[in-house]
């Protein structure tokens, strides 16, 4: 018996019922032989953390531009935020971490440079929009590897596909829009509790809000410490899940009440507040002008593949897979003067 053998023995002797066992896996567009040691969604999450488009987010925004701090989120410290959360309820829950760790570090592959800036502008000038969660799965399926993509389970790209929707409903009562196994249900809802409590953490630095704006209502329910808050949310969401027999993961009517109102409360004080605004609005340009640019000249730039996309499309690809500071190093290349050289 293999390794592998006797850890998907272990996931069905240990797990819940619930659980999405790795065994049973409705497996990859293309088949693969089995592991030696590891299970495929362990597999997965190992190329993930592999691949190029991870490594990236570590010089993409979060809310705040990376270049103001060095205590302030990226898109990989979120990421790593929301594994962390999401790993923790599914242990309670006694279902999947590999598949649940997977999800959750591949979430955001698609994200844009400039953060929720980037991502509107975008979806302004592409024919059929942008939205990050397609783009994730994009990603993994088409881009990486050169166009041959990462060869996700079916499980893993579920989730990563329908991890968000927005500003909407955490909980969709369309379960079209829902992730199809429990892990991936808890990753979406683990995104916004990372988010929601980070978000206020980095707004707190950089002045954008006082602890005294916070509502002293979502305070009472929630707590006044960002761990606090954290923490009770992860107990609810077990509670809740547990009580509701594991059919679905669920979150008491109080709790989720609080988390959609610190949410709103981050939509009208943080992400649009006229200080950061106006901050991203100059990132609107940056985007702007290059996607102009590069659509003049996509020779340059755009890469062959996916083969037949269009090269709106591909150069959509291109500047999605921008960091921060290579966005902003384009730019000056592309658009403003340099300086002779005095002899």
């Amino acid at each position: 018996m293999t390794i592998r053998e006797e850890l998907e023995k272990t996931e069905q002797k240990f797990l819940s019922p619930k659980a999405c066992l790795s065994a049973r896996s409705k497996g990859r567009v293309r088949p693969e032989a089995p592991h030696v040691l590891r299970t495929d969604f362990q597999r997965d999450r190992d190329r993930i953390i592999h691949s190029k488009s991870f490594r990236r987010l570590k010089h993409k925004t979060q809310v705040f531009l990376s270049p103001f701090g060095d205590h302030y989120r990226t898109r990989l410290t979120h990421c790593l935020e929301v594994s962390q959360i999401a790993r923790t309820i599914a242990k309670a829950l006694r279902l999947n971490e590999d598949l649940t760790e997977a999800i959750a570090l591949g979430h955001d592959l698609g994200h844009t440079p400039f953060g929720h800036s980037g991502e509107e502008t975008l979806r302004k000038l592409l024919p059929l929009g942008f939205h990050h969660a397609d783009q994730s799965l994009r990603v993994v399926e088409k881009l990486e590897y050169e166009g041959k993509g990462l060869n996700l389970t079916f499980e893993v790209r579920d989730g990563i596909q329908r991890h968000s929707k927005g500003r909407g409903e955490i909980f969709d009562d369309d379960l079209e829009d829902m992730p199809s196994t429990l892990e991936g249900q808890i990753v979406r809802v683990s995104d916004v509790i990372a988010y929601v409590n980070h978000d206020i953490d980095d707004a707190l630095r950089a002045g954008i809000i006082k602890e005294e704006d916070i509502p002293a209502g979502l305070v009472k329910v929630l707590g006044k410490w960002h761990a606090t808050r954290i923490d009770r949310m992860v107990m609810d969401l077990v509670e809740a899940s547990l009580a509701a027999g594991l059919d679905r993961i669920a979150m008491s009517d109080r709790i989720m009440k609080a988390v959609l109102e610190l949410r709103e409360f981050l939509y009208q004080n943080v992400y649009f507040n006229s200080t950061a605004r106006d901050e991203l609005r100059k990132t609107e340009k940056i985007i702007g002008d290059i996607f102009a640019y590069v659509m003049e000249k996509p020779e340059e730039y755009v890469k062959d593949y996916p083969a037949g996309d269009p090269v709106i499309v591909r150069v959509g690809d291109f500047i999605a897979g921008m960091t921060d500071r290579y966005a902003m190093a384009l730019y000056e290349q592309l658009f403003l003067p340099k300086s002779w050289p005095i002899l």
